[in-house]
C-alpha cells in the first residue's frame, strides 16, 4: 500500500483508538478464558476489536474466528471465510448454530457493487398438523419450556448445509469440503472449555440428560465438561468429513438423512426420563426437498447511507429498516441522549407492532414488504411520536396500503407473547477484494431441540416454536405445512457512496432487530465509534408494557428521564449472567485508505473476537 494510503487509513483509525480501552483492550484482560486445570491447554486470546488491512473476521468465538483468517490468508474470499467460521462456530458453539440449523447470508460482491441474500431458514415438514402445538389430551398448548422446545415436534428441515453449498458455489472460490475441513480437525482435536460453555451445558442439564446421545456427548460422566478441559466431538469430524467427501447430497439424502428422520419421529429417551420428548414429523422427503431461497434484499435509505437487509422470511430488515425510516424523519443527532433513546423505543415499538401484524412467510401469506419500507408509511407511523410523552404500549399496528395521512390511527391489539429463543451466533467477514458478508445461523433455543442425531455428533433445532402456538388463520405466522417460521435475525450491510461501510448482526431472538438498530444508530446518529456503539449498554423495546434493559442501562443516569416521559422497564437479567446479556454483535466498519476495523463484543458471552489478517491494533 502506498505511505500516503497508509497514512489516511492510520488517521481514520485514530479515530477509533480512543474508544478502545472502553471498547476492547480492557476487555480483552477482562475476557480471557481462566483454566480451572492446571497446565491446561490454552484457546487463542479474545481480542474484541482490531484495525488492519487484507481481510477481516469478527465472531463470537477466538477459534472460529482464526479460522476465518486462515481462509482469508490461504488466498480464500469472504464467502470462504464464513463458510468456514460458520462451520467452527458449529463446534465451539453447538448449542446455538450448526448443521442442524438454519439462517440467513448476506453478501455483498465487490465486482458488481450489488447486495444478495440466500434465505436458508429451517421449513415445516410436509404433514405438520396445525395444531401441532396443542396437547389433544387437554385441547391446550403445550408448555412451551421444557416440554415444547425439547420435542421432535419443534424440529423443521435444516437450511445451514445448503446455505453453506449455495454460497460457496455461487460466490466462493473453496470447496465444501475445503471450507470446512479447519472445522473438522477442530473438532477431532477438540478446543478449550470456555465458562460460557460449561454454564450453556448446564443450563441444559436436565433436557440433555433426557436424551442418550446428548447425555453421552455433553455430558460425560454425568457433568458439563469443566473449564480448561479439551472438549472434542469426533462424530461431528466425520459428519463434516463426509459432507466433504459427498456433498450436501449426503445430508439431504442417503443413511444421514434416514438417521435424522427417524431421530425425530422416534426421540432416544433415557429410560426413566420424566420429559414426554414428544415425537415430530420429519421425513426423508422433507429433506430431500429441501431448497434455499434466493431473495431480493431489503433496502433502506438512512442519513444518506444505504441500509440493506434480510427480507421475508425474516423480519430483520423489513422491521430495522422501517424504524430507520421513522428515525429518519427527526435529526436524532441534535437531540439529547434521553431524548435520541426515546425515539429509539417509539420507533421500536411501532414497526414491531407492523412485524406482528404483516410478516410472514411470503410464500404463503402476502406481505407488503415495499410498503412496510416506504418513506409514506414511515412518515405517517413517525407523526405518532411525542416528544413529551411515551406512546401506551402495545400500539397499534398502520395500514401499509400506499395511501397515507398524518397520524392515522390502526385498530388496537394485545401484547403477543414472545417465545423466539434468545440463542443464535452472527459472523462478518470480508476479504482483500472488497467483499462482506453478514451471515446469522442458528439453532433457535440455546441447545435447540437438545436431541442430539446419535453417531452425528449435531443438535438438531427447535426452530418451529418461532411459529405462533395457536394456529389462527389471520395470523402471518401461523402453522403451516412446508412453511418458513417468521425469524428476527437481521444480518446487515451499510454502503456508503455504493461501498462498503459498516457490516453487522447479532444473536439474541426478537432482540437482534432492536441490537442491531440501537447500534446502528448509536454509530451512526449518536457519535460512537464502532466498538463504543457495539459496548454500550442495551435496552429493547419490542411493543411491550415494559422495555427490557441491561443492569447496565438501567444504572444510567438517562433512565429518570425516560421514566418520567413514561417509559417503564423491566431487568433482562441478573447482573453477571448470560441472561443479563441483550444480543452479541459482530462487526465491520471499513475505513478509507482500505483498513477495517472488526469489533466484536468486550465482554457480553463471555467476549467475541475480531481480527484482521494484516493487523496494525493491536500488535
Amino acid at each position: 500500500m502506498k505511505p500516503k494510503k497508509l497514512a489516511a487509513s492510520l488517521t481514520a483509525g485514530a479515530l477509533v483508538l480512543t474508544a478502545l480501552t472502553a471498547g476492547g483492550a480492557q476487555a480483552q484482560s477482562q475476557t480471557q478464558v481462566q483454566s480451572q486445570v492446571a497446565d491446561s491447554p490454552q484457546p487463542p486470546p479474545k481480542v474484541p476489536t482490531a484495525i488492519g488491512f487484507g481481510g477481516a473476521v469478527s465472531s463470537v468465538d477466538p477459534d472460529a474466528t482464526k479460522i476465518g483468517l486462515s481462509v482469508l490468508r490461504r488466498g480464500g474470499n469472504a464467502v470462504d471465510a464464513a463458510v468456514a467460521t460458520a462451520a467452527a462456530l458449529g463446534v465451539t458453539e453447538p448449542y446455538s448454530a450448526g448443521i442442524g440449523g438454519g439462517g440467513y447470508f448476506v453478501f455483498y460482491n465487490a465486482k458488481t457493487r450489488k447486495v444478495h441474500t440466500l434465505d436458508g431458514r429451517e421449513t415445516a415438514p410436509a404433514d405438520m398438523p396445525t395444531d401441532a402445538f396443542i396437547d389433544p389430551a387437554t385441547g391446550a398448548p403445550y408448555r412451551f419450556f421444557p416440554e415444547l422446545v425439547t420435542s421432535g415436534v419443534s424440529v423443521g428441515v435444516p437450511g445451514t448445509p445448503a446455505t453453506w453449498d449455495e454460497a460457496l458455489d455461487r460466490w466462493g472460490t473453496f470447496s465444501l469440503g475445503k471450507a470446512i475441513a479447519p472445522a473438522a480437525k477442530l473438532a477431532d482435536q477438540g478446543f478449550v472449555v470456555d465458562q460460557t460453555f460449561r454454564t450453556q451445558t448446564l443450563d441444559n442439564k436436565d433436557r440433555f440428560a433426557a436424551l442418550v446421545p446428548t447425555a453421552k456427548l455433553f455430558l460425560p460422566n454425568g457433568d458439563a465438561p469443566l473449564v480448561g478441559t479439551v472438549f472434542r466431538n469426533p462424530e461431528l469430524a466425520k459428519t463434516y468429513d463426509l459432507l466433504g467427501k459427498k456433498g450436501v447430497d449426503a445430508f439431504y439424502g442417503g443413511p444421514l438423512a434416514a438417521e435424522m428422520a427417524a431421530t425425530v419421529q422416534n426421540p432416544p429417551k433415557t429410560p426413566g426420563t420424566t420429559l414426554p420428548v414428544m415425537p415430530g414429523h420429519l421425513t426423508t422427503a422433507d429433506l430431500a426437498a429441501y431448497d434455499v431461497v434466493d431473495r431480493m434484499p431489503t433496502k433502506v435509505t438512512y442519513r444518506g447511507l444505504d441500509v440493506y437487509g434480510m427480507a421475508p422470511s425474516s423480519s430483520g430488515g423489513t422491521t430495522v429498516g422501517e424504524a430507520l425510516n421513522i428515525l429518519g424523519t427527526t435529526d436524532l443527532a441534535a437531540k439529547s441522549p434521553a431524548q435520541a433513546l426515546h425515539y429509539y423505543f417509539e420507533s421500536s415499538a411501532l414497526s414491531f407492532a407492523d412485524r406482528g401484524r404483516f410478516v410472514g412467510d411470503p410464500a404463503f401469506t402476502p406481505v407488503p414488504t415495499n410498503e412496510l419500507l416506504s418513506k409514506g408509511f414511515a412518515a405517517e407511523r413517525a407523526c405518532n411520536i411525542d416528544p413529551a410523552a411515551a406512546l401506551t404500549k402495545p400500539v397499534a399496528p398502520g395500514v401499509p396500503d400506499g395511501d397515507y395521512s398524518p397520524c392515522a390511527a390502526g385498530v388496537a391489539v394485545g401484547e403477543r407473547p414472545d417465545t423466539e429463543g434468545l440463542s443464535t451466533t452472527h459472523l462478518t467477514t470480508a476479504d482483500r477484494w472488497g467483499n462482506v458478508v453478514a451471515y446469522t445461523l442458528t439453532i433457535e433455543q440455546t441447545g435447540g431441540s437438545g436431541i442430539t442425531v446419535p453417531g452425528r455428533g449435531f443438535i438438531l433445532n427447535n426452530e418451529l416454536t418461532d411459529f405462533t402456538t395457536v394456529f389462527n388463520a389471520t395470523d402471518p405466522n401461523r402453522i403451516e405445512p412446508g412453511k418458513r417460521p417468521r425469524s428476527s435475525m437481521s444480518p446487515t450491510i451499510v454502503l456508503r457512496n455504493g461501498k462498503p461501510f459498516v457490516a453487522l448482526g447479532s444473536p439474541g431472538g426478537s432482540t437482534i432487530i432492536t441490537t442491531v438498530l440501537q447500534t446502528l444508530t448509536n454509530r451512526v446518529d449518536r457519535g460512537m465509534t464502532l466498538p463504543e456503539a457495539v459496548a454500550a449498554p442495551r435496552a429493547s423495546q419490542r411493543n411491550t408494557v415494559s422495555v427490557t434493559a441491561e443492569p447496565g442501562f438501567l444504572s444510567t443516569a438517562v433512565v429518570p428521564e425516560l421514566q418520567a416521559l413514561g417509559h417503564t422497564f423491566v431487568q433482562s437479567g441478573a447482573p453477571g449472567t448470560s441472561a443479563a446479556d441483550i444480543g452479541a454483535v459482530a462487526a465491520l466498519e471499513f475505513l478509507p485508505g482500505g483498513a477495517v476495523l472488526a469489533a466484536a463484543e468486550p465482554t457480553r458471552r463471555g467476549g467475541g473476537s475480531a481480527g484482521t489478517v494484516f493487523q496494525l491494533w493491536p500488535r
